[in-house]
């Protein structure tokens, strides 16, 4: 595996270009900008940091991109893709300097990071002063593989939606879960989930939330984009589903126990922004707040029922 830091790829550069220009083309070293720059969006695959501590606008973030000395990051997965042209929003500022990637975020102000090409699309940044590495995939926007994001963090993506609301209930056999209406899945903390009974088209903020508890979602054996969902209720119930993105709005749960296929739409988007100020309610701003990734460990299940 090629691990050469940036700095010394500049040297060299300089060196080479400064020797017989026969050989400068094909000994070409990149530039810290070429390398950064070099691809439209890199992919944070958090669950492989290391060290201990933390760079906030890097670890909120699915994906940041260096582009003409802006930087742009992705805070949601819904819409990704889509938003800023697939870039995400203008968070601040980069620049390449003395080979290091040095970055002046809107909130976090500014942070260097000694760079590692690992290999042709992917680096590690570490800052020193935090002693934290994050490691990189680089993707140009057309051949970027939005379900492996998805399926990868589906526990952030089930946050960013005030409720799921049940639109549809096929097959099956009457069972418990059919009185409930809607779901809440919450970032202040990534175990926790909440069901109502309400009645359908209620006003999202309104919802009373009648139970609580625990939940974890479990990788399934030989697929990739399927999990398993299991609710943990307070009062003892558990229910089990095979949860599946329909898209970055709807999402199918297959009952186990009673083989009834149940779709739900997300309701109150939540945009995870870099100013508090753009948020638009104190709820709102407290998941805002809270918003923060942490290292995801599944266990896995092999798959039950075959539908």
């Amino acid at each position: 595996m090629k691990t050469l830091k940036l700095l010394l790829a500049i040297f060299i550069t300089g060196t080479l270009l400064s020797s017989c220009s026969s050989n400068s083309f094909e000994n070409y070293q990149p530039t810290l900008e070429d390398v950064v720059s070099g691809y439209d969006v890199w992919y944070v695959d958090y669950h492989r940091t290391s060290g201990s501590g933390d760079i906030p606008f890097v670890s909120r973030a699915f994906t940041l991109s260096f582009i003409n000395g802006i930087l742009y990051a992705n805070n949601n997965i819904v819409d990704i893709g889509r938003t800023g042209n697939g870039l995400g929003i203008d968070v601040g500022t980069y620049d390449t300097f003395n080979g290091l990637l040095e970055t002046n975020h809107d909130l976090d102000g500014i942070n260097d990071f000694e760079v590692t090409i690992l290999s042709d699309n992917e680096i590690r940044i570490y800052n020193f002063r935090q002693n934290v590495n994050y490691y990189l995939i680089g993707y140009n926007t057309d051949n970027f593989n939005y379900d492996q994001l998805f399926y990868e963090n589906i526990e952030y993506f089930l946050q960013e939606y005030i409720a799921w609301e049940k639109v549809d209930a096929v097959g099956g056999t009457p069972n418990a879960f059919d009185d409930e209406n809607y779901l809440q899945f919450t970032p202040e903390n990534i175990t926790t989930f909440y069901s109502s009974q309400d009645s359908f088209g209620a006003q999202v903020e309104l919802i009373s939330w009648d139970y609580v508890g625990g939940y974890e979602i479990f990788d399934v054996t030989g697929y990739e984009d399927l999990k398993i969902l299991t609710l943990n209720y307070d009062g003892g119930d558990i229910e089990e589903f095979e949860l599946s993105a329909i898209d970055d709005g709807n999402i199918s749960l297959y009952h186990l126990n009673s083989d009834t296929t149940y779709d739900f739409s997300g309701r109150g988007f939540l945009q995870y922004l870099k100013d508090e100020n753009t948020v638009k309610s104190a709820k709102d701003l407290v998941r805002n707040n809270n918003r923060k990734r942490t290292k995801i460990e599944r266990k896995t299940k092999i798959r039950r029922n075959l539908k």
